[in-house]
């Protein structure tokens, strides 16, 4: 876990991180270009994707597996849980983890946790999370993330911009959307520390650690 000190170090690469977020934006448009000359996908393929997205978590697994991730502690997580249902549906997988970091205008987030899918298992994945804005200080969370129509586990690891407008604060318990796709992730996290302020950046996720977040 890094610091607000490692923050600070960073305060040199925020014109690099906005041109990640570029890259994205133009990357998203080819693909969206590329998706609407592209052939139609089989039927095999379709039906495919929609027995994995089929295997989705009802909202008394996910209430349970999160009780077990964060015990009692948290009166706002339930009702975090029910809001992002209610926002989205059910998810076909979920991560529990733990993450750490600082802010000092230019921030990092480090975290690693366990994926759990009905299709393809569980397995160990790590993310960071580099950002910018009138934010400071640190903070250690622990992690409980709700993920959306994920075919093919490979297709986690990238990066995931924040989506605009969407955080919430319930209890305690804080969450945002991130997209890349049609894949969407929602962090719920329950943390101890001090962080004031708000940012803009992304998360990328990797089967491996990383030190560097970009």
């Amino acid at each position: 876990m890094r610091t607000i000190f490692a923050s600070a170090l960073l305060l040199a690469a925020a014109p690099l991180l906005a041109q990640n977020a570029a890259q994205d934006a133009a990357q998203n448009v080819g693909q969206n270009a590329a998706s609407a000359s592209a052939p139609a996908p089989s039927a095999a393929e379709a039906n495919a994707k929609a027995s994995v997205r089929a295997a989705a978590y009802e909202a008394g697994e996910i209430a349970i597996a999160a009780d077990q991730a964060f015990g009692k502690a948290a009166e706002g997580m339930a009702r975090m849980i029910e809001k992002v249902f209610a926002d989205l549906g059910k998810p076909n997988a979920y991560i529990v983890g733990r993450e750490g970091g600082g802010a000092l205008v230019v921030g990092l987030r480090y975290g690693k946790g366990q994926l759990h899918s009905k299709v393809e298992g569980e397995r160990t994945i790590y993310w960071t999370g580099p950002s910018i804005g009138p934010d400071f200080g640190g903070d250690a969370s622990r992690t409980f993330t709700l993920v959306y129509n994920l075919d093919d586990t490979q297709d986690l690891f990238d990066r995931f911009p924040a989506v605009e407008g969407r955080a919430y604060l319930i209890g305690g318990v804080s969450a945002n959307y991130h997209q890349k796709g049609n894949i969407v992730l929602v962090p719920l996290r329950l943390g101890a520390g001090w962080r004031l302020g708000a940012n803009i950046g992304y998360l990328k996720y990797a089967p491996e650690a990383q030190v560097f977040p970009f």
